[in-house]
């Protein structure tokens, strides 16, 4: 099989540790490219981006001017946009050191562009442009040019965009380096994505991210290692799903069960089934509590009751007594967690009966709590022979992996995928899907998937889908796949026009299945 399929290893999708964008850089310095020409290429280019955008320029630019070549980047885009008549100021908080940027402003000077002496009024309209330190930061930045900045961003005098990566934001970790770091309007991103800009803790600073092409070889993307791609809702119509043949059997077009719910989450249940169903799987069985379970035919009547989950003293779903019964091997793939309690001493009886089940099983919720818990904790993942996909949000992450630190939810995701041999849904604003090789960034998706009982619905669907796809190549499937589901289910809910809960955003996803289904096969 092919290493990666989705979506295409390009400079749109790859996303890098500083380190590695300055390596790239020094590569292409190495064969040849001046440094003088890479900067010249980086300002026209952005350049040409503001000028698509005249709004934002009608009243005149301030460039803020770092001392090094980032800088010198903003000194190129001060000269083309001075030179097509527009109103250009520059200002250096900090001396100049790099000779390029030095001549640069030298030069802008000399054709009668003004370098002001004192800071520049926040209240002015005027765009400013953020083009002091980028990718190259590493420590905290002046806390009173951070807050001339944010006045003028909190004001909504005038709009503010970054180049590369906004003042006082660690460009590996997303955080700021003190307290804050520059919001701007937009950030340009030269080059390739910069990891800490997608991160969950850039959001407030980073606002729209735009991509500025600068010609990166193919050759040099493909020797990247541990490979990070950025994934986003325009890549919806690269995504490609199996199309299984007319004449298969519903029994051949996935089989998967899901064991969710108690007396105290019944609805849990509830969501898990309608995430599955809208996976269009041939065959849903469910073990469900007494409560969803004597009702259930009304709603979902194509799902086939395997059994019933008794509850403890504490309305917690007891498993053992029913998965005790069940022939495993009848499923492609099982989903357990969502909604059924804590109850350690019923984790323990059951543990082996997962431990053996060799298809995918999907752990989401309670049932990483269970294990978290557990006589086992996380060695459950080392002692587990067969494929395991697991759904956290960070605090359960952290419950399962107390061990480990990261700069990134990138990062933490990778090492905990590689150490228990597993595959990671990371879920957050920015969700992240990991392998021990791979990651998938997703970025702009919808506030809306925050939503209580959306990631029920998203256990199903995984559920649902994986079964199809496995019904489809056999036993493996690869983590890519995990990440077209996750995608789907959040674009999922970018589109419910009628409502952002999540049974809503079920009858969307079944939606957004038969359409690309049906894309799929013209």
């Amino acid at each position: 099989m092919k290493e990666i399929v989705w979506p295409a290893i390009d400079s749109k999708h790859l996303v890098v540790y500083s380190k590695q964008m300055l390596d790239l850089e020094h590569e292409i310095f190495s064969q040849g490219m001046p440094q003088e020409a890479l900067m010249e290429k980086v300002g026209i280019q952005i350049s040409k981006w503001l000028l698509k955008r005249k709004s934002l320029l009608k009243e005149g630019v301030l460039v803020l001017l770092g001392p090094g070549h980032n800088g010198g980047d903003g000194a190129v885009v001060a000269k083309e946009l001075f030179l097509k008549g527009y109103l250009v100021k520059l200002w250096c908080p900090f001396p100049l050191k790099k000779t390029l940027t030095i001549n640069y402003v030298n030069y802008l000077t000399s054709l009668g562009v003004e370098k002001l002496v004192e800071p520049p009024n926040p209240e002015g309209k005027h765009l400013w442009i953020d083009a002091i330190f980028g990718n190259n930061q590493k420590r905290k930045v002046d806390e009173v040019l951070i807050e001339l900045f944010n006045q003028k961003f909190n004001n909504k005098s005038g709009n503010v965009v970054s180049i590369d990566v906004p003042t006082g934001l660690c460009p590996n970790s997303g955080k700021p380096f003190f307290k804050k770091a520059v919001r701007a309007n937009y950030s340009l991103v030269l080059g390739l994505n910069k990891i800490g800009l997608l991160q969950d803790t850039a959001l407030p600073y980073v606002g729209e991210l735009h991509h500025i092409e600068i010609g990166i070889f193919r050759s040099q993307l493909c020797k990247l290692e541990n490979k990070i791609l950025k994934v986003t809702y325009q890549d919806l119509k690269t995504i490609n799903l199996p199309s299984l043949p007319k004449n298969t059997s519903k029994y051949d077009r996935g089989r998967t069960l899901l064991i969710a719910g108690s007396e105290r989450y019944p609805g849990a249940a509830h969501l898990v089934i309608k995430g599955a169903s809208a996976s269009g799987a041939g065959f849903v069985s469910a073990i469900l509590p007494d409560l969803v379970a004597n009702s259930i035919w009304q709603v979902e009547p194509e799902v086939v009751l395997k059994g019933r989950l008794k509850s403890d003293s504490n309305g917690n779903s007891i498993l053992f007594d029913a998965i005790k019964h069940i022939d495993f091997s009848d499923y492609d793939s099982i989903v357990i967690g969502p909604g059924i309690g804590l109850n350690e001493d019923d984790w323990e009886k059951s543990t082996q009966y997962l431990l053996d089940f060799e298809g995918l099983l999907i752990l989401d919720a309670d049932a990483l709590n269970r294990i978290s818990n557990s006589n086992l904790g996380s060695k459950f993942f080392l002692k587990r022979k067969y494929e395991t996909w697991i759904t956290p949000h960070h605090k359960e992450f952290m419950r399962l992996f107390p061990e480990f630190d990261g700069i990134n939810k990138v990062e933490l995701a990778i090492k905990a995928a590689k150490e228990f041999n597993i595959s990671i849904l990371l879920k957050g604003a920015n969700s992240v899907i990991a392998n021990s090789e791979k990651a998938w960034q997703l970025f702009g998706t919808d506030a809306e998937t925050a939503r209580a009982g959306l990631g029920d619905l998203l256990s199903g669907f995984i559920g649902g889908c994986s079964a199809i796809e496995l019904s489809y190549f056999g036993d493996y499937i690869k983590t890519e796949s995990l990440s077209k589901y996750v995608f789907l289910h959040s674009y999922a809910a970018s589109k419910s026009k009628k409502g952002s809960n999540a049974s809503l955003i079920g009858d969307q996803l079944s939606k957004l299945m038969r359409k690309t289904k049906a894309r799929l096969m013209l």
